[in-house]
């Protein structure tokens, strides 16, 4: 079997989250100019737990009191949050928002293989392990010449940027089993964001010692709270809706939208620019991510077969 189908809303979902988590690279790069990554990614999530929680408790709906339930909830607070964005926020305090972007979009590619794997309804199409070829192609453009000369800091952080990936994709997956449970989409997000804070919390006491920070810029503080607010609590609640209604690689489509958007936000707003190695190995996942979609080539079939 493929992944299911989707319906106008999903596509409609995908869209909104591509804006919300394409404008979050922005709100990164703003974070960091005062925070260090770790503080930044505690941060995401601490300040996101309020607003989650009376979001949950104005539906009716309530945090589980098991302890089945917790152990869950803290595996994909690590897959999903905890330690990719740690990952991610440390590797983006050496590349381009643009960048970052683009490494992020790999994900679905990560999906596409894992899925194959660990789930009996999402296995792979020929078209989808084109896509994985032709996204596998695009880090090859962006990251394999600089790794060949050596593991520079830049190279390092891509790697990173690129381990954040490949959590996410095993966090899809671990969420669409979680949504079939009986928490809700909305107690999993919750329930997500609350154990990745806590799991970041020790590591950012022994590594960055915050209360030796000196106070952050009020860009960098925007920065967080967009982090926070849009990018977190409202769009985790769009994400784990997608997943139970269109599956975990489905889902994953949301980085096909999300480089165009980072990468015009760093470029307007932050003056950064795009090299050209950058704009193939994107084209080259574009294609991928098209090809994974598979919807393209399924009309495409159609009008051939059409007399």
């Amino acid at each position: 079997m493929t992944s299911p189908k989707m319906s106008g809303g999903d596509w409609g979902i995908i869209l909104l989250l591509s804006l919300l988590w394409g404008g979050a690279f922005l709100m990164i790069a703003l974070g960091l100019r005062s925070f260090p990554p770790i503080t930044l990614a505690f941060m995401r999530m601490a300040l996101a737990v309020p607003f989650m929680l009376l979001a949950l408790r104005f539906m009716g709906q309530k945090l589980p009191s098991d302890a089945r339930s917790w152990r869950q909830l803290f595996i994909l607070g690590g897959l999903n949050a905890a330690f990719p964005f740690m990952l991610f926020f440390w590797g983006q305090s050496f590349i381009s928002t643009g960048l970052g972007s683009i490494l992020n979009a790999t994900t679905p590619l990560w999906g596409v293989l894992l899925a194959h794997l660990f789930t009996r309804d999402e296995k792979a199409t020929s078209s989808r392990l084109l896509g994985v070829l032709l996204g596998l192609a695009g880090i090859v453009v962006m990251v394999g010449t600089g790794a060949l000369k050596g593991m520079t800091s830049d190279v390092v952080a891509q790697l990173a940027c690129l381990s954040a990936t490949i959590l996410y994709a095993l966090a899809a997956i671990y969420g669409r089993t979680l949504s079939q449970t009986t928490m809700t989409p909305f107690v999993v997000a919750t329930g997500q964001v609350f154990t990745a804070a806590v799991l970041i919390l020790p590591f950012m006491l022994v590594i960055d010692h915050p209360w030796t920070l000196p106070f952050a810029r009020w860009d960098a503080w925007i920065g967080a709270i967009g982090l926070a607010v849009p990018s977190t609590a409202f769009a985790y609640f769009l994400y784990f809706r997608l997943i139970d209604r269109a599956g975990a690689s489905n889902a994953m489509l949301v980085a096909f939208i999300q480089p165009v958007v980072a990468i015009l936000l760093g470029v307007v707003v932050l003056g950064e620019s795009v090299a050209i190695k950058e704009m193939i190995g994107a084209a080259l996942i574009a294609c991928g991510l098209v090809a994974i979609d598979g919807r393209l080539f399924a009309k495409l079939a159609q009008r051939r077969s059409v007399p």
